[in-house]
């Protein structure tokens, strides 16, 4: 077996990225929204990602630890026993 050659994968990642730059210009030809509907897949989209990087910015166990501080600032008739994350 010939092994690929760095320049192989450039001339594919190539034609990948050439290949969705000519999608993306089909569908603004054939986009029939109007701008208040693109405006909104737009919104949707940034308040996802703000979601997604909100989410990712906590470990696990900081999670927990929160969670738990929030249970014991509660009163003791909503009393559950408290998460543990080493078992």
């Amino acid at each position: 077996r010939k092994k690929k050659k760095a320049k192989d994968k450039a001339q594919i990642l190539e034609q990948i990225v050439s290949g969705k730059k000519q999608e993306e210009e089909k569908k603004r030809g054939l986009d029939k929204r109007t701008p208040a509907q693109v405006a909104y897949e737009k919104m949707q989209e940034k308040r996802q990602m703000e979601r997604i990087l909100k989410k990712a910015s906590k470990t696990h166990k900081q999670r927990v630890e929160d969670f738990n501080r929030h249970l014991d600032t509660l009163t003791e008739h909503y009393d559950i026993p408290k998460v543990s994350w080493t078992k």
